[in-house]
């Protein structure tokens, strides 16, 4: 058995969400959001961190994820086994009853996690990602965010 793709989420948004997650781990050196709320107008992303980010910083992670859009990266999908995305990846946000087969969606060599949602094919699709805001408070750290659509 295998979860089902859910099919309302906006591809774009959601897909940057899964580049800035990567761009927060390699920069930041944290474990991907812990809670989102992704919408087409504007997202946000929660991350278990230590202080705020400085507009430097902002602007690093904004280029980061632009970088990693603006390189055309193709989106892609595989089914693994639970064993072996047990090995490679935190499943502990995966239901109980999720099956013996993972789903994992690939953003070129850049990203890989389990996910049940839809995503464009290229990351030529996003557009361009903006911070809008951030801010901390008691050891969650706030990244608010749009896209400029292509």
């Amino acid at each position: 058995m295998e979860i089902p793709i859910k099919k309302q989420i906006d591809t774009q948004m959601h897909s940057a969400e899964h580049i800035l997650n990567q761009a927060m781990g390699r920069l930041f050196d944290c474990d991907r959001c812990f809670s989102a709320h992704i919408e087409r107008k504007k997202s946000k992303c929660d991350y278990r961190f230590n202080r705020s980010l400085t507009d430097k910083e902002l602007k690093a992670l904004e280029n980061e994820v632009n970088g990693v859009i603006e390189a055309g990266l193709p989106v892609s999908e595989e089914y693994v086994s639970i064993d072996n995305a047990r090995e490679r990846f935190n499943l502990s946000r995966l239901p109980d009853d999720a099956g013996d087969r993972v789903r994992i969606v690939s953003i070129g060599d850049y990203d890989h996690c389990p996910c049940i949602g839809r995503h464009v094919s290229s990351t030529h699709e996003i557009g361009t990602f903006r911070v809008t805001s951030s801010g901390f408070d008691d050891g969650v750290l706030r990244i608010r965010f749009k896209l400029q659509r292509p």
